[in-house]
């Protein structure tokens, strides 16, 4: 009985190794797929954010009380830009983005309707590895694609 568990032992050696080397790619590729979710997560969170103050600032100064209806001006669509991309309304020079390659117009605010105002972002999300999956007949297929956070919000 026990020659035949030494046996057994020996044969068995490098069995876990081999396993390794078959999962650990497996189990990498799920781990960095499972980050760039988060990632992507957080991005839209942000973006959503942004696009949330921009339009509760815009919905806040667009009302005209005297005339009782939406005025959005010039200067006030690019404080919302500005507010949405950098977090304040007036950016100073040198200032970073919420969020990595936002850019102000990447942003629109717009009325909806005779009482409502509209903030939309659309941004380009970009997975940290990879660009892209190499195509069989020549394209390759790009990861990118659009994050869109939009927010209507009533004039007060």
């Amino acid at each position: 009985m026990n020659s035949r568990g030494v046996r057994n032992r020996t044969r068995q050696q490098g069995l876990a190794m081999v396993e390794l080397a078959i999962a650990l790619p497996l189990l990498l590729l799920l781990l960095l797929g499972i980050g760039e979710l988060g990632r992507l997560l957080w991005q839209y969170n942000s973006l959503l954010q942004a696009s949330r103050d921009a339009s509760r600032f815009v919905a806040g100064q667009a009302w005209n009380r005297t005339l009782g209806q939406l005025e959005l001006s010039a200067s006030l669509q690019q404080q919302a830009r500005s507010l949405a991309v950098y977090g304040v309304p007036v950016a100073q020079d040198g200032s970073a983005p919420l969020v990595t390659g936002l850019s102000p117009s990447q942003v629109t605010v717009s009325a909806l309707g005779s009482d409502h105002v509209q903030v939309s972002i659309s941004y380009p999300f970009q997975p940290l590895f990879g660009g892209g999956i190499p195509g069989f007949g020549g394209d390759a297929v790009s990861l990118s694609f659009p994050l869109v956070a939009t927010s209507v919000m009533r004039a007060l």
